[in-house]
């Protein structure tokens, strides 16, 4: 009997994150299951060094061209190959060296990648929800034509994908997307008006990456999810809900046209959903914590504030109105969090930036793929200059 395990090689795009890193711990625990073949960064060129030196991965890119010749230097003495620049990242996404790819770019650079690993026929698990946010209708169609599997990595949409397994001819009549609320839960804006940039990485259940936690600091992250599901589980707009949950126990739920109502739970560790998405169909043993419910006292639930935190109300006009917008205030919304993270607007502004930006830029009611490249183009440039950057 045949008792050999296929090892299934990983193409790690964004390996420094928080969810690479996560990842990379998650793989070095699964030596038998996962190899490491494709490594990528932007700037944080010293952990990708690190990184590469220990999992020893056939290529790594460093999209930040100037960073190539140190990375390229200290990686001589070994066998992996060495390539720089965005159209590299784009390359290394259609080569045949591996079998998924862990889209974990932040942002919008992770569109391209994204789109040409699946045209090569490459399972995607995806931690980027800003790929189906600008450009959706183009990526769910392309996987489907190509019949890739997509898996999302995010902790809500992963506990989606995890209630509908087995319920494929079920209809489903709403999904719940659970919320913390954020570090501000039940702040009103005269508190928001001097929150500063520190404050706002703070938050209270999970451990993320700089420009996530901002985004869950003004809900928009939630917003972003919606989109992402709509496109993501094939729903209409108004199939799609959110509840603060500050708890963060219950991922989400889906509804049934029954009524009946299937939820995930598990404690806030992003490694969970992460493993289940590179392991997917099987589950894995590990030693992550358990919940242990004789300690949880209570589980509460509440509607988001969404006239305090208007990024919320700007993502759900952009869900149901569709075309360019949701393109366009994704664009918008990365140059404000960049803005504020480098103090030059306050906490509220990004708002009114974002808001500005998606009242001037043309809408498009059905874009190509050119026209999302030009509208997040125009946007980011028109938010750019409402701020001065």
């Amino acid at each position: 009997m045949n008792t050999t395990t296929t090892i299934k090689r990983i193409a790690l795009f964004g390996s420094t994150g928080s969810i690479g890193v996560q990842a990379l711990e998650v793989i070095e625990a699964n030596p038998d299951k996962f190899s490491v073949e494709v490594l990528t960064c932007s700037n944080n060129v010293d952990l990708l060094i690190q990184q590469a030196l220990k999992f020893k991965p056939n290529i790594v890119v460093v999209s930040n061209e100037e960073k190539y010749k140190k990375v390229k230097d200290l990686l001589a003495s070994t066998d992996t190959k060495v390539f720089a620049g965005e159209r590299a990242l784009e390359e290394v996404a259609s080569m045949d060296v591996y079998d998924l790819m862990l889209a974990a770019i932040v942002g919008y650079a992770g569109l391209k990648p994204t789109l040409n690993a699946i045209k090569a026929g490459k399972a995607v698990a995806l931690a980027n929800k800003e790929t189906l946010v600008v450009a959706g209708d183009i990526i769910m169609q392309t996987a489907y034509e190509k019949r890739v599997p997509i898996i999302p990595v995010d902790s809500e949409h992963s506990a989606i994908f995890q209630c509908l397994v087995g319920e494929v001819r079920n209809p489903v009549e709403k999904i719940i997307l659970t919320a913390s609320g954020g570090p501000f839960l039940g702040r009103k804006p005269n508190y928001l008006v001097n929150v500063k940039r520190d404050h706002a990485l703070q938050h209270p259940n999970w451990s993320m990456g700089a420009k996530i936690s901002i985004d869950s600091a003004t809900l928009m992250n939630k917003g972003l999810e919606m989109i992402e599901a709509k496109w993501l589980f094939n729903l209409k707009a108004e199939q799609i809900e959110v509840l603060v949950h500050p708890q963060s126990i219950i991922h989400s739920m889906v509804q049934f046209e029954d009524g009946s109502v299937k939820g995930q739970m598990g404690l806030p560790d992003m490694k969970l959903p992460i493993q289940y998405a590179l392991a997917f169909p099987k589950r894995i043993k590990n030693d992550f914590p358990r919940m242990d419910f004789k300690k949880i006292r209570t589980l509460t639930f509440e509607e988001p504030d969404v006239k305090t935190f208007r990024n919320l109300a700007l993502a759900i006009e952009a869900l149901h109105k569709g075309g360019n917008l949701p393109c366009v205030m994704n664009a918008a919304n990365e140059i404000a969090v960049y803005a504020f993270l480098r103090n030059r607007i306050g906490f509220l502004e990004m708002t009114d930036v974002i808001e500005e930006t998606m009242q001037k830029v043309s809408f498009l009611s059905r874009p190509s793929l050119q026209d999302y490249l030009d509208s997040d183009a125009e946007a980011r440039n028109y938010a750019a200059d409402l701020i001065k950057l």
